[in-house]
């Protein structure tokens, strides 16, 4: 058996999680990938926006990589959320561009970096801002599958899309989802009233 090498693992993982978000815009029309589809705002373009400033900052200036990205909503005074919602003059072929630019500049940091190739994140407390790069694609991997789990569910209350991407085979062919869900709600019902 041959053992894959950790940098490749980690970043096909990584962008596995990538791409999975990504494809929840696809066929949405413009309000659909803004719009706040949850009570703090949460939507699909946001969340593509915020992924692709993160790892701008984790790949870029935590390794001393200056990424030459304009972002403002990381400027002094800037709400601590703008990241994670687009404006109505960003498109999304520039949220998505960025987050496109963002993974080639991580995998350049990749590439130029061993795993145990220390930085620091400025942004996080002075006692764990230390890391190395290791860390950091962990990270990455965490939160982006986190953020495409996010996803997941909000493209499944928009329209029924659901699955990693499209016609995928976990959630495709002739299984009875109705049924399903009859059965999970069942199962709920039947302990009404156990919390007394």
């Amino acid at each position: 058996m041959t053992i894959a090498d950790p940098k490749d693992t980690l970043l096909d993982y990584l962008q596995n999680a990538r791409e999975a978000l990504v494809w929840k815009l696809e066929g949405l029309p413009e309000y659909d990938v803004r719009r706040p589809l949850t009570p703090t705002g949460t939507n699909l373009l946001g969340l593509v926006k915020h992924l692709a400033s993160v790892e701008l900052g984790y790949f870029g200036d935590t390794f001393g990589r200056p990424h030459g990205e304009e972002l403002p909503w990381h400027a002094d005074g800037a709400d601590m959320n703008d990241d994670l919602y687009v404006t109505p003059g960003e498109t999304r072929e520039d949220v998505v561009g960025l987050y496109h630019r963002a993974w080639a500049m991580a995998a350049d940091t990749v590439a130029a970096c061993d795993l145990d190739t220390v930085g620091e994140v400025p942004w996080w407390a002075p006692e764990r801002r230390q890391v190395t790069l290791h860390q950091i694609l962990v990270h990455m991997v965490a939160e982006t599958c986190r953020h495409a789990g996010h996803a997941d569910i909000l493209r499944e209350g928009l329209d029924g899309a659901a699955g990693r991407f499209a016609q995928d085979a976990n959630m495709t062919g002739d299984y009875d989802w109705p049924a399903h869900v009859a059965r999970v709600e069942a199962a709920a019902a039947a302990t009404r009233g156990a919390d007394g």
